[in-house]
């Protein structure tokens, strides 16, 4: 099972940092949404970095526990009490699909995708994410018909040479990170890029993070660091699956990105916008939440586990997420063709 921690540097109260980040960097003030995942202890290899790094005469303590992807080798079978546990809190997408429609009738659905675990499989070597052409081509078929955007925690260069598909929204670092497709789309509201980074500041103190995690984490085994820009993400190999997370302690997270993306298309203070956003970890509760807040469109937990959530439904995997993808896009095919007729 993959688990994410989320820590920041904390400052000493003596010291004055430049860069202007005086009160930016430190614990996470704003705690995620609550799921029933148990509590594990950090593994001695994780213990030690955070008892050892020292940036700037801030030291790394304790972090915010969040909860976890599938991961391949670690997920426990699915037995029956754990299917009837999720199904009890969340129905089924592919269940529930004729009915999910008919709560869309007249309105402008909006799709929001996480990458891994959505769109590609967990895997051991994050650099090896890669999406089948099978989930490219639906997704690419998706765009045609509604505006997409993919919201992940990696960086959106890295996720964008995954995807590969220019007519995108793409919004990387958990957000912080948003543009908008390279060519010109249907549902883009003027000819204006989209373009936002709220974090930009916070660059040169990620870099410094950077270079700091890399050289405390050389001897650990199975320690590997990416750099997502905005964030960094540190992936353990000595005890199941393991990401540490740091990231500026900014108010701005993949519920905010949704926010602004429905702002750049023109439809956040629409009543007949749909959105609709399918993620797989902690970090898209935001998001979730922020759907069940507005009163419009749902979210899709993808999860073999049962898990409290602020999605609405489930999906159990990435070719289920493809499944569901591929007819939505015909029944819009379908519904289109009989408008024409009319």
């Amino acid at each position: 099972m993959t688990r994410y921690d989320t820590v920041a540097v904390s400052e000493s109260k003596n010291q004055t940092r430049s860069m202007n980040m005086t009160s930016n960097l430190g614990i996470l003030s704003q705690k995620p949404p609550p799921v029933p995942s148990k509590y594990i202890s950090i593994p001695m290899c994780e213990r030690q970095l955070l008892k050892d790094l020292d940036i700037n005469g801030g030291s790394w303590v304790e972090s915010m526990r969040a909860s976890s992807p599938t991961h391949l080798k670690s997920t426990p079978s699915l037995n029956a009490s754990d299917s009837l546990s999720l199904i009890n809190l969340q129905p089924s997408a592919m269940d529930m699909f004729d009915q999910i429609i008919k709560a869309s009738k007249g309105k402008q659905i909006v799709m929001f995708l996480d990458y891994d675990g959505t769109l590609s499989p967990i895997v051991e070597d994050p650099d090896r994410a890669f999406m089948s052409d099978s989930m490219r081509r639906t997704v690419r078929k998706l765009a045609r018909y509604f505006p997409t955007a993919i919201v992940s925690g990696r960086c959106r260069d890295k996720v964008y040479d995954f995807v590969k598909l220019a007519e995108l929204y793409y919004a990387g670092s958990h957000g912080m990170d948003i543009k908008g497709p390279a060519k010109g789309s249907k549902h883009l509201k003027g000819s204006q890029v989209v373009l936002f980074q709220p974090a930009s500041e916070f660059v040169p103190m990620i870099d410094e993070v950077y270079k700091t995690l890399l050289e405390k984490t050389k001897s650990i085994l199975g320690a590997k660091v990416e750099h997502n820009k905005f964030c960094l993400s540190v992936h353990f190999r000595c005890v199941d699956e393991k990401v540490l997370e740091i990231r500026p302690t900014i108010k701005w997270d993949k519920g905010k990105a949704l926010e602004f993306l429905l702002e750049s298309l023109g439809l956040a203070n629409c009543t007949d916008v749909f959105p609709v956003y399918i993620g797989d970890d902690r970090t898209d509760e935001d998001a979730f939440k922020v759907l069940r807040e507005r009163g419009q469109g749902f979210g899709i937990l993808v999860s073999k586990i049962a898990k409290e959530t602020n999605a609405s439904y489930y999906l159990q995997e990435p070719s289920e997420v493809m499944n569901f993808l591929q007819r939505l896009v015909k029944w819009r095919r379908v519904s289109l063709r009989r408008q024409f007729r009319l």
